[in-house]
């Protein structure tokens, strides 16, 4: 059957899919408000009630403060490597450094690239001397960030080298870190300072601070907790690491953001869980995905997968079982 078009003159064949005919049959009276209400008390209960029994626990947030209280030796080894710039912050790339080469990918064309080094971070500067500089004037530890800061690459690269290996046996005691005696340079002064500074809280409030007027930008700290192995521990065994389908998870292992689950499987399976592009992979395929679900109204055969199903015979059961019966008595 054909249906008037919007022009006046013009006709179109009448489409199942798109078209809808007009309702002939009866009304029956629906009071809204009443099914509102019904609605809004069962959505009410079952929120409080689900809220009681899978509420996530409120964990502490993890700060430099208590990482370095908890795990002092972690806290310190992690930043050596600030200090050496060898930490995955300080060879991440984009947009924080220039590292070549460390920029994910899709095929030939890099994001990470295209947008460049607009958050830029030097670990060294940023995570060890700067926050050092902060501290009240100790001829001590002015002259090491000098004798630190005046060396060349490579003695400095010696110093932390020798440091880090040194700290694979050392052990924190009377707030002090105790390693065996080597040529560290000024390195042992200053990360023994560092680890102080962080025990105090201090150090949190360095990073933090900037020259913005509103001093809420936590990504130095946040990068910095996240290059050690104590918060890596900590999301483990509360089920938040991304094999773990943390993504998704609250704290704990508790029913999470169900939202996301789609975005957060292609994380388990290969060849994302070893890709080293994994992010901007799985990135380029949910822009695939969500391009096809806004298109589902303009794809034939998909879109009238609705009206095949016949799942609305289903909803509306009540209403097609007694046009049946109409049917059945006319006949």
């Amino acid at each position: 059957m054909s249906v008037p078009a919007t022009r006046p003159g013009r006709t179109r064949r009448f489409r199942p899919d798109r078209d809808v005919e007009e309702w002939h049959g009866r009304y029956v009276p629906y009071d809204i408000v009443k099914e509102f209400t019904a609605a809004f008390l069962v959505v009410l209960l079952l929120t409080l009630g689900l809220a009681i029994v899978l509420s996530s626990p409120d964990e502490p947030p993890v700060t430099i403060k208590s990482w370095s209280q908890h795990a002092p030796l972690d806290f310190a080894r992690t930043a050596v490597t600030e200090l050496a710039g060898t930490s995955p912050t300080a060879t991440y790339g984009p947009p924080y450094n220039s590292t070549p080469g460390a920029s994910q990918s899709i095929g030939p064309l890099s994001l990470e690239s295209i947008m460049g080094v607009h958050h830029p971070i030097d670990t060294a500067l940023d995570d060890v001397i700067e926050p050092l500089k902060t501290l009240p004037a100790v001829p001590t530890l002015s002259a090491a960030i000098g004798q630190y800061t005046a060396a060349s690459v490579g003695t400095e690269q010696g110093w932390t080298n020798a440091y880090g290996a040194a700290l694979g046996h050392a052990r924190f005691a009377g707030g002090r870190l105790i390693t065996r005696p080597g040529n560290y340079g000024p390195v042992a002064e200053m990360i023994g300072a560092l680890t102080m500074m962080a025990r105090s809280g201090a150090l949190d409030g360095a990073l933090v601070s900037s020259k913005q007027f509103y001093g809420t930008d936590y990504t130095k700290p946040l990068l910095f907790i996240a290059d050690g192995t104590y918060m890596a521990s900590l999301a483990a065994a509360q089920h938040l690491q991304g094999t773990q389908w943390g993504m998704m998870n609250e704290t704990g292992n508790f029913p999470g953001q169900s939202w996301l689950w789609l975005y957060t499987f292609w994380y388990q399976v290969p060849p994302f869980t070893t890709s080293t592009n994994a992010d901007a992979l799985v990135w380029a395929i949910m822009v695939v995905l969500t391009a096809l679900l806004a298109l589902v109204p303009f794809l034939p055969g998909v879109r009238a997968i609705p009206r095949k199903v016949r799942l609305y015979r289903l909803i509306w059961r009540q209403h097609y079982r007694s046009l049946a019966t109409r049917v059945d008595h006319a006949v």
